[in-house]
């Protein structure tokens, strides 16, 4: 829900577990309590898509018995791993640019405890008109960091459980050329298209590839995106890391990118959510301002969790 700072204020003195986003202004002057933050400007609320820099997005995350917060740097942020509960729900938020954030992102996939425990999250952000710099809070201590990772640890009732889940608006083109990569990494030079070794930027503009639209894997039907945030005369770097001895293709072109996430908000029935973050990718390319998209509200984000990092996707969670 989308609500002003008094009420935010309130809500934390309640001594909720409160997961929130909101412009920096606004974290800074929240008091100590069971919440974690991270920055953004943009949201999906229950009346729409909108930029403000005046009101906060908060989670409250029911049937909560306990509540732990911490705080990691890149060194040791699999220890969420270790330190979640045996039934709980663990929700991180990462700084947009830092170190930490591209560990996770490259790593993740690598660490097979962490698809034991649900795990969920948002990179943080900034105005993209401004020069802020992404923070995330801890806020049992009230510090902001710029450089670490903040994870809210949610022990849940043994008769509950906590279910995450992705809705993807793209899929490869079954037509387009096999694209490999021979590392894991958040910047390339060269690839493999069908075998034949390429400078990607190159190929890039020598398709005339249009590249807000991601590269897709397949893995045994769920299709994970990786977004292009940039090429260069010889490079082409991402949002998320592509990662070696996978098959990528480039999406299927989408035409009405708006209409695509309605259908699939419908097709995907009856949620109760207590945790959503949507892609700015989409956000920007979809022109999701003003547009409804109940009950999926939650912040407007620079990266997603789902247990690893995502991008171009809208991911939830439910507790069931």
């Amino acid at each position: 829900m989308l609500i002003t700072l008094e009420e935010t204020i309130e809500l934390i003195n309640s001594g909720k577990a409160l997961h929130i986003a909101a412009d920096d202004s606004l974290l800074s002057k929240l008091p100590k309590g069971n919440w974690i933050g991270g920055t953004t400007p943009y949201f999906i609320a229950e009346e729409g898509g909108i930029t403000t820099k005046d009101k906060l997005f908060v989670s409250v995350i029911d049937y909560a018995e306990e509540v732990r917060i911490a705080s990691y740097g890149k060194y040791n942020v699999f220890q969420i791993v270790e330190e979640c509960y045996d039934n709980g729900l663990t929700v991180i938020i990462l700084p947009y640019g830092s170190d930490v954030a591209a560990k996770y992102g490259k790593d993740a996939p690598e660490v097979e405890e962490l698809l034991m425990h649900p795990t969920v999250g948002w990179i943080s952000g900034a105005d993209l008109a401004s020069n802020d710099v992404a923070k995330v809070y801890n806020g049992t201590t009230g510090e902001a960091y710029t450089d670490k990772a903040v994870v809210l640890y949610i022990k849940l009732p043994e008769d509950k459980a906590a279910l995450i889940n992705i809705i993807n608006i793209f899929k490869d083109d079954k037509n387009d050329p096999v694209i490999r990569f021979k590392d894991n990494d958040l910047g390339v030079k060269m690839c493999k298209v069908n075998g034949q070794e390429v400078n990607f930027a190159e190929y890039i503009k020598n398709k005339g590839i249009d590249v807000g639209m991601p590269l897709v894997a397949d893995y045994n039907g769920s299709y994970i995106n990786t977004s292009i945030k940039a090429v260069s005369d010889d490079r082409v770097d991402f949002y998320a890391p592509v990662f070696s001895d996978v098959d990528y293709r480039f999406a299927v072109k989408i035409n009405d990118y708006a209409g695509e996430f309605r259908d699939k908000v419908n097709q995907a029935g009856d949620k109760k959510p207590v945790f959503t973050c949507n892609c700015v990718l989409n956000y920007l390319n979809g022109n999701l301002e003003g547009e409804k998209l109940n009950p999926y509200v939650g912040p407007v984000t620079f990266g997603e969790v789902a247990y690893q990092l995502l991008n171009q996707t809208l991911v939830y969670c439910e507790i069931l």
